[in-house]
């Protein structure tokens, strides 16, 4: 027979109300008695009823703060109506979901909002931000207070989150490099000492899924034996003016670059680049399937594109978060890896 709130609350000499609150995670006790009746529930066998736990998940507002580096950057639509999907399934559970939004990759500014996001005393956060040592510790902070965080769509493992919810950024990478060896396998043929000469057109080298694409692609070029020559790597920041400005400038000094690895995003600017300069044989290996990047495979200039299933990364990081909480975190939480698919003109 289970043992109830009723005979903990007897046991531990407290109301039914104040066990409740404990086992529920709500505020109003003691910290000293709190942990008392939690290692009591421990002793005594105490298993949560799901339904119970549910009802009283309606009871409470469930508020989910999610902050992603989204403006200028319309990748983020998929991810936030995936956050906006698992929201409306779980309207009727009290969950309500807060889109915080920023442009760039300024740690002092991320750290600065996640400040403010602890203040607004969450009951979870889905975070899409920079691995670096300052973000680092300022999601440990919030996690040691009790917060359960996702890292969505970029992990921050040395963070305290409870899982991650993303692409698989090496295997992107490896893939991205496995395309190229079957387009440049006739000019290899052709060739005997046939090299390809790449230009890396990256995001922030803040995000670590970047810089896991990057090392994944060399990887991939050294896995299918494909000579390359790293011309230049730039820092582009997701942005179209500077991924144009940047490409256009070293296409110029480098007419021997055959092929063109956008890391994020930026592709509409590389591709304008690209048509302006007149380098029509240039191989662009891009991520993602925008508007821009579907209108400019119709015209064949990027023969493909390595998508991640956006939407379905804000959503299981809603849903990840919500079953943390039902699961009042006795339950280790495991990442979501979404697909890495290939798109082309017949697909896409």
């Amino acid at each position: 027979m289970s043992i109830t709130i009723k005979e903990i609350a007897a046991a531990a000499g407290v109301s039914r109300g104040t066990v409740d609150r404990v086992l529920h995670n709500r505020k109003g006790v003691n910290q000293d008695v709190a942990q008392e009746i939690q290692e009591l529930a421990d002793k005594l066998g105490y298993v949560p009823n799901r339904a119970g736990k549910i009802l009283a998940a309606r009871k409470q507002q469930i508020r989910f703060g999610c902050m992603l580096p989204d403006l200028g950057n319309p990748f983020f639509k998929g991810v936030i109506d995936g956050f906006r999907r698992a929201e409306s399934e779980l309207k009727d559970y009290g969950v309500s979901v807060d889109v915080i939004h920023l442009r760039g990759f300024d740690a002092k500014t991320h750290v600065e909002t996640l400040q403010k996001m602890a203040a607004e005393e969450y009951s979870g956060m889905c975070l899409t931000t920079l691995d670096v040592p300052e973000v680092q510790k300022e999601i440990y902070s919030i996690t040691q207070n009790g917060i359960p965080v996702v890292s969505v769509n970029t992990d921050i493992p040395d963070s305290g989150r409870i899982c991650y919810v993303g692409t698989d950024y090496a295997k992107a990478g490896h893939t991205a490099a496995g395309m190229l060896s079957l387009i440049t396998r006739a000019e290899s043929l052709k060739e005997s000492e046939h090299c390809e000469k790449i230009l890396i057109v990256s995001g922030s080298f803040k995000i670590r899924g970047h810089n896991e694409r990057i090392s994944g692609f060399k990887a991939g070029l050294d896995s299918h034996h494909i000579c390359y020559d790293i011309v230049d790597t730039v820092e582009a920041f997701d942005d179209n003016d500077d991924s144009y400005r940047l490409t256009r400038d070293i296409l110029v000094q480098h007419t021997e670059i055959t092929s063109v690895f956008i890391v994020a995003g930026g592709v509409p600017g590389v591709y304008r680049a690209v048509k302006e300069l007149k380098r029509n044989t240039l191989i662009i290996l891009a991520f993602d399937e925008l508007p821009e990047i579907r209108q400019a495979i119709s015209e064949g200039g990027i023969g493909f594109t390595i998508c991640q299933e956006p939407e379905m990364q804000g959503y299981m990081g809603i849903m990840r978060l919500f079953g943390y909480l039902m699961e009042e975190g006795k339950k280790d939480v495991h990442d979501y890896i979404t697909d890495t698919i290939i798109k082309i003109a017949d697909n896409i």
